[in-house]
Formats: structure tokens, sequence, C-alpha cells
């Protein structure tokens, strides 16, 4: 099996067309002809990755968010980018990101994120014309106070702290949600009847109007995508069972709560 066949059956999935304007999603190093001998599925690409990869056994990594966003001036010992560059190539690793094409997908990273929360009837929170989305939208099986829900989220998504607005006055049925930075679906969530807006971040001046209007809940950036690897995983999987397949155990989560 060539690295190629793996990137093939991801976009398959998550198309690169998906990816927003800004994104840089696809292969970031490596050679696609070359045979995989095991993909490492993370987040984040870091050194300690990269280094988990080859004791696995692993010349792929497969991660969410793209190693590259802007152009090297150069390729030296300068920044985390530049090393974790010279180290894949030096330890003959390819490098492969599937970013907002993944957000956007059916079935992506925020469906991945509404299957932690137990939801059904879900649906893209905005259409795309790409024939993707952005975010979900759907409903609780049992309704809930907004203080139960957010206790709710924590224990479901194993979080010590969130953020959040004015407790909601009413039940909480239909939950919005986006994996990530999802702030630019706030108005689409209001305007679907959401009665609560589940994102990794948000923006300060965004939660000024939203008191009782619908239930801000913010849970970390990490926190939002921490399942995207086990997606990534169920997706190869189910294409390419006999590909070696390995979760990183590296958490790159650069934000601690204290």
């Amino acid at each position: 099996m060539k690295i190629k066949d793996v990137i093939a059956t991801l976009e398959v999935f998550a198309p690169l067309p998906l990816q927003d304007g800004y994104d840089n999603a696809g292969l970031q190093v490596g050679e696609p002809e070359a045979e995989v001998s095991g993909v490492l599925l993370c987040l984040d690409v870091t050194e300690a990755v990269l280094a988990e990869a080859v004791s696995k056994g692993c010349n792929m990594v497969v991660a969410h968010h793209p190693l590259l966003f802007h152009p090297l001036r150069q390729v030296g010992d300068v920044g985390y980018v530049e090393r974790c560059v010279r180290y894949a190539i030096k330890n003959d690793i390819t490098v492969y990101a599937a970013h907002t094409n993944l957000d956007n997908a059916r079935g992506g990273v925020s469906f991945a994120l509404a299957d932690c929360l137990g939801m059904h009837e879900v649906e893209f929170l905005r259409d795309n014309n790409n024939g993707g989305g952005s975010g979900c939208i759907g409903m609780l099986h049992e309704p809930m106070d907004a203080g139960s829900f957010i206790i709710f989220v924590k224990d479901s998504l194993q979080l010590q702290h969130v953020m959040c607005n004015t407790l909601l006055e009413r039940p909480i049925r239909k939950v919005a949600l986006c994996g990530g930075a999802g702030d630019f679906l706030l108005d689409d969530a209001l305007a679907r009847g959401a009665d609560t807006f589940v994102t990794g971040e948000m923006h300060y001046h965004r939660y000024f109007g939203t008191e009782q209007r619908l239930q801000i809940v913010v849970i970390g950036h990490w926190e939002s995508e921490q399942f995207t690897p086990a997606l990534m995983q169920g997706v190869l999987r189910e294409r390419l069972a006999e590909l070696p397949l390995y979760l990183s155990m590296v958490k790159t989560n650069p934000i601690h709560c204290i």
C-alpha cells in the first residue's frame, strides 16, 4: 500500500475542495509514491509527535492542523515548524493535514462532537455551496436546564473548565456547535433557533447581546477537536483494514488552565 492510497481514502471522505480559502490542507511533506509502513494520527504536528511516529514504525503522520500554514523563508532550527520539516525529511516521514476540509465534510469534526453529546437529527448548521457545510445543529434526547447542560458537556467531553455567558432561563433542547474557532457561526445558531451554541473559541465581544437569547458554551480549541484523530482513524479503518493505525499519545494542547 502506498501513501497516495491513504491520501486518496481520506480525500474521498473530506475532499480538498471543501477547505476554506485561507487553508493549506493536504500533503505537507513527503513522497506520495512511497510505501506506507504505518500511520500516526494527531491534532498537531510537533517534534514529539514525529519522534513518536518513528518509535511506532510509522512513516506517515496525518494531522488535523497543518504544519505548514505560511511559506517558509528558510529551513533551519529557529522555529518548531522548521525543525519539524527537517525531522520529517531526515526520517522519511510524510506529513498530511486534513483541516477545514474535514471540518466542512458531512460526518466531520463537528458531527463527531455531536456524537459525543448524544445528539440526534444532526445536520449542517450552515450549508456551503460546494456540497459541504459549517458546524452542525441537532437535538438533545431530553431537554435540560442550562446548569445541568453545562455539567453534561463537561462530563461527556472530560473537561475541567468551560466559559459561558449568563445561564439561560429556559430549557435547552436544540444544540448548535462547531469544533475549533466557531464564533463566525454564532448568528447562524441564533437564526436557526438554537438554545445553545457550543464551540472551541469565542471572541470577547461576541458574547455581548446574547443574554437569554442562547447559552454560549466555550470549551477550548483542543478540547473541541480532541476526538478528530479517532474520526480519521475510523475513516481509514473502514476502507484500509490492514493498515497499521495509531492514535498519538502526545497531548499537544499548548494552553493550560491552572
